[in-house]
């Protein structure tokens, strides 16, 4: 009898074991290259500034979303690892080449969970096809900040974030409308400026919290 429980009980813990490994493999982001260029002389890191076209379905073929239909077609600009896009593409994005093209499954846990939210039902796969076009050291990086910030004061001033934002736009030549520019500095300024006094700190523009500022 004691063989037996003993037995039980070790089958039990091999059964948990197995579920929560299970478990763990299930909740990963499925990555598929589907191309990448020879020559990648930079990969894509957390806190890196991306900027990628991305088009995302449900399995079942359903188009959820489409970077090309908004922002006026313009490639989206985002943090990576910074929590500004869903945490499947945070991980899904990291290690990539410029010019780089992915398919990237991601999981219920890692997008909305059972949350719904417009065209996306509970618990739902989603399923990404992106295009890096740009990968860009910061603006979250310790490096970026002391290229922005010109006079060395730790904190950026509208102008100083003007000028930088103005060189980083040159480099891709697909952005050509001024209006976006100004609204990419304006939302900078809207989301970063905690305590409206005009400038953006090192604490407010830090959001990985490095030590080095």
């Amino acid at each position: 009898m004691y063989r037996y429980g003993t037995l039980l009980f070790y089958t039990l813990v091999c059964t948990i074991v197995f579920n929560h490994i299970s478990a763990k493999v299930a909740e990963e982001v499925k990555i598929e290259v589907l191309y990448r260029p020879e020559n990648c002389p930079v990969k894509s890191k957390r806190g890196d500034a991306l900027n990628a076209h991305y088009d995302g379905y449900l399995e079942d073929g359903t188009q959820i979303y489409c970077s090309r239909t908004s922002n006026d077609g313009h490639p989206k600009w985002f943090v990576l690892g910074a929590g500004q896009v869903i945490k499947g593409l945070d991980i899904g994005m990291d290690d990539m080449c410029e010019g780089e093209k992915r398919k990237v499954t991601i999981p219920p846990s890692l997008a909305f969970g059972a949350i719904a939210r417009e065209k996306i039902p509970p618990n739902s796969i989603l399923i990404f096809e992106i295009e890096l076009y740009a990968v860009r050291r910061g603006p979250r990086s310790v490096e970026s900040f002391r290229i922005i910030d010109l006079d060395g004061d730790k904190k950026l001033s509208r102008d100083e974030l003007k000028l930088y934002l103005q060189d980083e736009f040159k480099r891709d030549s697909r952005i050509k409308d001024s209006a976006h520019k100004d609204r990419v500095l304006t939302d900078i300024f809207l989301k970063n400026d905690q305590d409206g006094d005009g400038y953006i700190s090192a604490r407010e523009y830090n959001v990985l919290q490095h030590d080095e500022l």
